[in-house]
C-alpha cells in the first residue's frame, strides 16, 4: 500500500519545476492530486506524467472565483480535500532575470508579486478550509522560502511576501488548532533549479538543489493526522529529520 493512497491533494503552481516535482511524487505515492496552474497544455503534459488520478484546473491564484470554481470541481469529484500545497509563486528573477533595488521596483511588479504569493495564498486557502473543517482534518503546506526569514537586497516584492506567508502560516495554526488542520511552511533550503536561477554564472550552477529536493518532506507533512506538528517552518532537510 503506498503511503498516500486515495488522499485528495491540492498543488498550485504544478506545472513546472518544484510543483510539478511535488504533484508527481504525491501520486506515485497513491494519491488523487489536482493540478492547478495557469498553463493548461502545461498541466496536461504533467498529468500525462503521473502515475495515478490527476485532475487539470487551469487556474489563476489571484482571482478567487476561478480559485473557489477549481476547489469545487475537487470537491465534486473526489468528495473533499485533505492537503493544499500553496506553491504558486513569482519573482523579479522570474519576470527580468534580476533584482532590483526598491526605489526601481514598478508599482505593478510589486502589486503582481504580493498578489500571486501572499494574496493567491489567501484564496486558495479560503475556499479548501471549510472542506477541511467539515471532515474534521486537512493538512496546509505553505511554500516559503529562506527569504521569509531573512532578507537579500534587490528582491523587496519578493521577501515581503514570504514574510507575510511566514506570519499567515502562524495564524492559521492558530486559528485551527483545534479543528484537526495542520498549517505549516517548507523551503527548499537553497537555490533550486527552477528556472530562477538560469542567470547564475557556471561556477555558481553547481550549488543549486535538485527541482524535487522538497518532495519527502511534503510527502511527509501530508501524512499528518489532524494531531500533527503545526505552525512550523523548515526547510526540506529539517522537516525529514523532524518527521521521518
Amino acid at each position: 500500500m503506498s503511503r498516500l493512497d486515495g488522499e485528495r491533494i491540492v498543488v498550485t503552481g504544478a506545472s513546472a519545476g518544484l510543483g510539478e516535482e511535488m504533484a508527481l511524487r504525491y501520486s506515485e505515492e497513491g494519491a488523487r492530486v489536482a493540478l492547478l496552474s495557469r498553463s493548461e497544455a502545461d498541466l496536461r503534459a504533467v498529468a500525462d506524467d503521473a502515475a495515478g488520478e490527476t485532475l487539470v484546473r487551469p487556474t489563476d491564484v489571484t482571482d478567487a472565483e476561478q480559485v473557489g470554481d477549481a476547489v469545487d470541481a475537487v470537491v465534486d469529484a473526489w468528495g473533499g480535500v485533505d492537503t493544499l500545497v500553496n506553491n504558486a509563486g513569482i519573482g523579479l528573477l522570474s519576470l527580468y532575470g534580476e533584482g532590483r533595488p526598491f526605489h526601481e521596483i514598478d508599482d505593478a511588479d510589486w502589486q503582481r508579486i504580493i498578489d500571486v504569493n501572499l494574496h493567491g495564498v489567501f484564496n486558495c486557502t479560503k475556499a479548501v478550509v471549510p472542506h477541511m473543517l467539515d471532515q474534521g482534518r486537512g493538512n496546509l503546506v505553505n511554500i516559503s522560502s529562506g527569504l521569509g526569514r531573512y532578507a537579500a537586497p534587490g528582491y523587496a516584492p519578493y521577501n515581503t511576501s514570504k514574510h507575510g506567508l511566514e506570519g499567515l502560516n502562524k495564524t492559521l495554526a492558530l486559528d485551527y488548532e483545534d479543528a484537526g488542520i495542520n498549517a505549516n511552511c517548507l523551503d527548499p533550503g537553497g537555490r533550486v533549479a527552477t528556472g530562477f536561477w538560469d542567470h547564475l554564472p557556471a561556477d555558481e550552477q553547481g550549488e543549486i538543489l535538485d527541482a524535487d529536493v522538497m518532495n519527502e518532506a511534503a510527502v511527509l507533512l501530508a501524512e499528518q493526522g489532524p494531531d500533527g506538528v503545526t505552525g512550523e517552518s523548515m526547510p526540506a532537510d529539517e522537516w525529514e529529520a523532524r518527521l521521518g
